[in-house]
């Protein structure tokens, strides 16, 4: 006996480090010390020591059931994009620039390629917002989980000068609320998304006009990664006063996370275009309007509050971005929450 006949295949692990190492150099930034392999990630702090009062930030979250249709379709290469994403963005949403990620797979049975093509979209989430890979870990869980299964987490630490701090605190009455759109259903309520369509090959491989490609394209579409986007509205000398990640919860529970007491959000629900996948799913599982608002992103995928003098300013430097961004609303007085008219 040995631990191969007990599903461990180290060899295949071995594999698995080679194959990802390419696309790990993808991500290196200068301050990354040391090279693939070693027990830990190592990063200097250097540039740091510039800052007034730096704050170091960390997010960590994984992809959810998302990943059933990336087995379903047999397509890898941006389950990981999800991963990153949905750790950078709310380091992002603090103001804050992402420094190092560090992923975790676990799977039933390590194929090489596969794990390859995972870390592949990890690495690629890492390369849009700037952020190194600097370590992960594959674990192989035989008996435990199905051979073909996997699931991924991933783990980001960030910083921002504590003068930089987007904190919700200043947000008054008469405060302009912009959305940024998503780039559909994201990584969250997917276990509402697999009640309502049917989770097989043909029905995820089937074109619909509506969407302009198959019901599995739209849904699995990666995390669109807001890190580079909300810069850009910084060097353009605007205040983000307060930003939220609309992820799990949708508007009723995010949006509010960055609002201060005795401040409302009004959200006007005619002020762009839901998308498309977003009516297919409210009409095909007869879900509720106000349900769908406190599940999906509904197509915002990051509200901002900034003073109403720097909203053209703002929507400028997003579309400048390449981001589409639309004012939404505004904040008024009263309980905190969010109201959509």
């Amino acid at each position: 006996m040995d631990y191969k006949h007990a599903g461990v295949d180290i060899e295949a692990g071995y594999r698995s480090v080679e194959l990802m190492k390419e696309h790990v150099k993808r991500t290196m930034r200068e301050e990354v010390l040391g090279g693939l392999g070693g027990f830990s990630g190592a990063f200097s702090l250097a540039k740091i020591k510039n800052m007034e009062e730096p704050v170091l930030l960390s997010g960590t979250d994984g992809c959810g059931t998302k990943v059933k249709l990336a087995f379903i379709l047999d397509k890898h290469d941006t389950i990981g994009i999800d991963a990153v994403a949905m750790c950078v963005n709310d380091i992002a949403c603090a103001g804050g620039e992402p420094l190092f990620f560090l992923d975790y797979i676990a799977c039933g049975k390590n194929y090489p390629e596969k794990i390859a093509a995972i870390v592949g979209g990890v690495a690629e989430g890492c390369v849009q917002s700037d952020c190194a890979l600097i370590g992960g870990e594959t674990a192989e869980h035989p008996g435990l989980m199905p051979e073909d299964e996997y699931d991924i987490a991933g783990f980001a630490v960030g910083v921002v000068d504590k003068k930089d701090l987007i904190t919700g605190e200043n947000i008054k009455a008469g405060d302009t609320l912009i959305g940024i759109a998503s780039s559909g259903v994201h990584s969250n309520g997917f276990s509402l998304v697999r009640k309502v369509f049917s989770m097989d090959s043909e029905s995820l491989n089937t074109y619909y006009e509506e969407l302009g490609k198959t019901l599995g394209e739209a849904l699995l579409a990666p995390t669109r990664i807001y890190v580079k986007a909300l810069r850009s509205i910084k060097e353009a000398g605007v205040r983000i006063k307060g930003c939220s990640h609309i992820t799990g919860g949708g508007f009723y529970e995010n949006i509010p996370r960055m609002l201060p007491d005795g401040a409302r959000a009004v959200v006007k629900k005619d002020s762009y275009e839901v998308p498309a996948i977003f009516r297919m799913l409210a009409k095909e599982g007869q879900i509720a309007e106000q349900m769908m608002y406190n599940t999906f992103n509904m197509g915002i995928g990051m509200a901002l509050a900034v003073d109403p003098a720097d909203a053209e300013k703002t929507l400028a430097a997003l579309a400048a971005a390449g981001e589409t961004a639309y004012v939404i609303g505004s904040i008024a007085e009263g309980e905190k929450g969010v109201e959509l008219c």
